[in-house]
């Protein structure tokens, strides 16, 4: 998981995740240089916390090399794994397939976003492409063959899944991840579809990825 700034939220994100490590799974924070007391509120509440350069693609690739399990999961620190993921995770692990993610649904209670969320869906199923809120999990062998996360500061969960569909498509686990809404309640669900879509579409065109993390954070 890379985390910043995220002492608000980690607490009960963590909580969630304790009946898998119950089960035996690792919880790795891979942080990007958190100076609100992200650590201190993660409390004893995770396995390893390690120190990477800042930027999601650098802090997972931190985190994956710190780990010693076969199965990789990446999951955001606003996001929330469903209450049977462990077993979609041992099912995922049984089969001969190599990647995957969840659905995803978002916190909100507006029926917007209940649309919104089975557009991503039905999207990633026929692209084969898979964001980060979708909690992407892929076999080590394959993450290390691949060469892990492409160091750019946005897309790279775009990258990494087009790189990992050239092996395969991805197993998509019909169980949901929750994401916060909080950025589509406070930019406005249009507006942040139509500068999410935006921002895909020049990157396919071959924008540098530090000029479209410039216009994200704008």
């Amino acid at each position: 998981m890379p985390v910043l700034n995220e002492a608000a939220g980690i607490g009960a994100t963590l909580a969630a995740l304790q009946p898998l490590r119950v089960a035996g799974c690792e919880v790795i924070l891979a942080d990007g240089g958190s100076e609100d007391g992200t650590h201190e509120a993660a409390g004893d509440r995770f396995d390893r916390w390690i120190s990477a350069p800042r930027g999601r693609a650098n802090q997972m690739n931190a985190g994956a090399s710190a780990a010693t399990g076969e199965l990789l999961l990446f999951l955001h620190a606003d996001t929330r794994l469903p209450a049977n993921a462990l077993q979609w995770l041992e099912r995922f692990a049984a089969s001969d397939r190599v990647w995957g993610r969840f659905d995803v649904r978002l916190s909100g209670n507006r029926p917007l976003f209940r649309v919104i969320a089975w557009f991503m869906n039905q999207r990633s199923r026929l692209t084969g492409v898979a964001t980060g809120d979708q909690a992407i999990v892929v076999r080590r062998s394959l993450f290390e063959r691949v060469g892990g996360y492409e160091p750019i500061p946005l897309m790279e969960d775009v990258a990494l899944s087009k790189t990992l569909r050239r092996y395969t498509r991805p197993y998509c686990i019909r169980a949901s991840v929750i994401t916060d809404s909080r950025r589509w309640e406070v930019n406005g669900p249009w507006r942040t579809i139509v500068l999410m879509w935006r921002l895909r579409w020049a990157y396919w065109r071959g924008v540098d990825p530090k000029e479209l993390a410039r216009r994200y954070r704008s």
